[in-house]
């Protein structure tokens, strides 16, 4: 998705928090880790290994290439990393995020009638608000059409997710991922509504944002014109389809085991252990293969869920609060302890 947009519950409220203090880092063992003995380390090194080699550092290269010999997973982790607790003043959210499929079409009718946009080739992706873009349709009949969906809300939300699969009518499925956005600065939907008094923050999710636009659609169509940031895509069918979208490093990304988060503090394809709490608590050996707009700061991160509506719904549930730690190389650790702007 190459810093893919913010996504479902609270990133759809946008709350990415208030000025954050330079982040501190704090030596673990693994033995302070809950629930980490408990984990399948063998699908995390799997998972690991889909991206370690794309990290542009001799010393996670060095490790990259033992990780693909196939060590005991277990030891492998707590031979070669230091799990380090990186904090900035601000609690831990977890939210998630899945890739939706959604009804389209490769033309315009009657049905599907709002279209999903290829990014502009002549340099105009950023002069135009959303509100322009679908109003005054500078990019309409310029060859810049992916595809055409039947509802405005699920073009919305496909920009919100980043990625997705659109169901033709003669079932065929083309894949879509981000391409780029117009450099407009994201407005949250949800904080509005909290604003305006229409729900409290722990009311709002993707789920409820969708049910009041549609039952109020001029107020609705106002509402998501609020937020000026509006996505651009590009076709990815080249990816299996039983392989996940693409992430901020350019490799699918897998459910239940691949993260987004702030690549300013974590490095991507960097291993992640959460301890996410809630009513589905995740005690998991993650990857940090993704960003967000709205994933900032050190303890804030948004777990990948998968694709479809069963994903989407246990995806968009998720607004809890735990603990997040990284796993580093031991050097690269004491390197970030003695001088944190040295990497």
């Amino acid at each position: 998705m190459i810093a893919s947009l913010a996504r479902t519950a609270l990133v759809a409220l946008g709350m990415t928090g208030a000025a954050m203090a330079e982040p501190t880092y704090t030596f673990l063992t693994f033995d302070d880790l809950d629930g980490w003995a408990d984990d399948d380390h063998a699908a995390a090194l799997d998972v690991f290994t889909q991206t370690c080699g794309d990290i542009a550092r001799p010393d996670w290269a060095q490790l990259c290439a033992v990780a693909k010999d196939g060590p005991a997973a277990r030891d492998y982790f707590e031979t070669f990393f230091q799990p380090v607790l990186i904090e900035d003043g601000e609690p831990m959210l977890f939210t998630g995020y899945y890739e939706p499929e959604i009804a389209g079409s490769l033309t315009p009718d009657d049905t599907y009638r709002f279209p999903i946009y290829r990014l502009p080739g002549d340099g105009t992706e950023g002069t135009y608000s959303r509100r322009e873009i679908e109003e005054s349709l500078p990019y309409a009949d310029r060859n810049l059409e992916i595809a055409w969906l039947a509802d405005p809300v699920d073009l919305f939300f496909l920009q919100v997710q980043g990625s997705g699969r659109i169901r033709l009518p003669d079932r065929r499925v083309i894949r879509v991922g981000y391409a780029g956005k117009n450099g407009r600065n994201y407005t949250s939907v949800g904080r509005a509504l909290v604003a305006r008094g229409v729900y409290t923050l722990d009311q709002v999710s993707s789920p409820v944002i969708r049910q009041w636009v549609q039952d109020n659609p001029e107020e609705g169509q106002s509402l998501l014109w609020l937020n000026d940031s509006y996505v651009f895509f590009r076709t990815i069918d080249e990816v299996p389809a039983e392989k996940g979208p693409l992430g901020a490093m350019n490799r699918s990304i897998t459910p239940m085991r691949s993260i987004a988060v702030d690549p300013a503090i974590t490095l991507l394809g960097a291993p992640v252990w959460i301890e996410k709490e809630g009513v589905e608590p995740l005690r998991r050996l993650m990857v940090a293969q993704d960003t967000g707009s709205a994933i900032k700061g050190a303890q804030r991160a948004d777990v990948y869920y998968g694709t479809g509506d069963a994903a989407g719904a246990a995806a968009g549930a998720v607004k809890d609060p735990g603990r997040m730690v990284v796993l580093m190389p031991i050097s690269y650790a004491l390197a970030k302890v003695t001088d944190p702007l040295d990497y």
